[in-house]
């Protein structure tokens, strides 16, 4: 098993069942990419993947690497450990990505006191290897701006 980006082993994790569209989301961590379904001919980012842009119709829908950046929209702070080994507390959190504010990912909030996740907060991604799947989790972000 991976570690994470503090170096410590990652908590157990559920895996998510992987399908052809999804596929590339939960395995370009593995090349430091967030890639994210965007349509070729509108230039909208769509998620969670799928091969329809629900903008302009069209189906010209295809992966396209993304900063990585991000910011919180909305989180909780979980003091239930719902997976044996699972630390608690954790905080489970919505992070719109820099390019398209209404693309939100589920993800957790690491490397940082559960009391220190803000609304608004700048973070970046970094993927924790379970298996053959890599995870994209969210760190704060120093160098990022807040969101309002």
């Amino acid at each position: 098993m991976a570690s994470t980006a503090s170096g410590t082993a990652p908590p157990p994790r559920s895996l998510p069942v992987v399908d052809k569209d999804s596929q590339t989301f939960w395995t370009a961590g593995e090349q430091g990419e967030l890639k994210i379904y965007r349509c070729q001919d509108c230039a909208y980012y769509i998620h969670p993947p799928v091969r329809f842009c629900p903008q302009c119709e069209s189906r010209r829908v295809e992966p396209e690497a993304v900063s990585g950046k991000g910011h919180v929209v909305s989180f909780s702070i979980n003091h239930q450990q719902w997976v044996p080994g699972l630390p608690v507390p954790y905080v489970l959190a919505l992070v719109g990505i820099a390019e398209q504010d209404d693309v939100r990912l589920v993800t957790n909030i690491m490397n940082c006191p559960p009391e220190e996740v803000s609304f608004g907060m700048p973070v970046k991604v970094y993927f924790e290897q379970v298996e053959d799947l890599w995870v994209p989790l969210f760190e704060p972000d120093s160098e990022g701006a807040p969101r309002p």
